[in-house]
């Protein structure tokens, strides 16, 4: 029996973010054994914090995975809650340089559109993120970095015929280090409760995967 496949991203730390908490997410979700997960082919991959690594990295591991579903995670610094990202800027930033310091030249991805979608497919998310008991919103500005230009990309995928059927951006808050502590005064998440809540939601980027292929068959 053909596997459903899921390709699940996250990014490496990055300049003002020593500490990016989708590596240790994506680590939690692909190694899930579920039974819902029985004929599903999680795979993983950190992105580095580039543009050259997105431009280089996306294509090859959407030619070796093949994914239905693409769910990916980003980090937004300065926001409390779970973002579920409803759309791609067609907007990249000139101030601020890449990890390997790299300063683009041009303020948009591509000529066209002022934005591009996700699809109806974010409220579902939505719906298991509170469910797994976070706060969480969806978001129609996924800033002008490389979240937004990854999302950006991949939606790009998702409209040609062997690319996935799917794809996701989930900005998620800060967390400590440590995963665990909270700081006084705050309601930051935890790593556990981050994780309960990915799981949430890979578990209805399956089922949305699923019926996408049940239709197109």
């Amino acid at each position: 029996m053909t596997k459903l496949r899921i390709l699940v991203t996250g990014f490496e730390p990055f300049p003002g973010a020593p500490y990016n908490p989708t590596q240790p997410l994506v680590a939690r979700l692909i190694k899930l054994r579920r039974p819902a997960l029985a004929d599903v082919e999680l795979s993983g991959h950190i992105f580095p914090v580039t543009y050259s690594a997105v431009d280089r990295q996306l294509p090859e591991l959407l030619a070796k995975h093949r994914p239905e579903a693409l769910l990916m995670f980003g980090l937004a610094a300065r926001t409390s809650w779970l973002r579920i990202e409803t759309r791609a800027r067609n907007a990249v930033t000139m101030l601020w340089p890449d990890a390997d310091h790299t300063r683009v030249r041009n303020g948009s991805i591509a000529g066209g559109a002022d934005a591009v979608m996700f699809g109806p497919h974010t409220e579902r998310l939505l719906r298991a993120a509170l469910a797994a008991g976070i706060d969480a919103r969806t978001s129609n500005n996924a800033g002008s970095y490389l979240c937004n230009y990854l999302s950006w990309r991949a939606i790009e995928a998702t409209k040609r015929h062997d690319g996935p059927r799917l794809a996701a951006f989930i900005h998620v808050p800060p967390l400590p280090r440590d995963g665990v502590s909270r700081q006084k005064g705050t309601a930051r998440l935890t790593l556990e409760e981050l994780v309960d809540a990915g799981e949430a939601m890979l578990m209805e980027m399956v089922k949305l995967a699923r019926s996408a292929a049940l239709k197109s068959a």
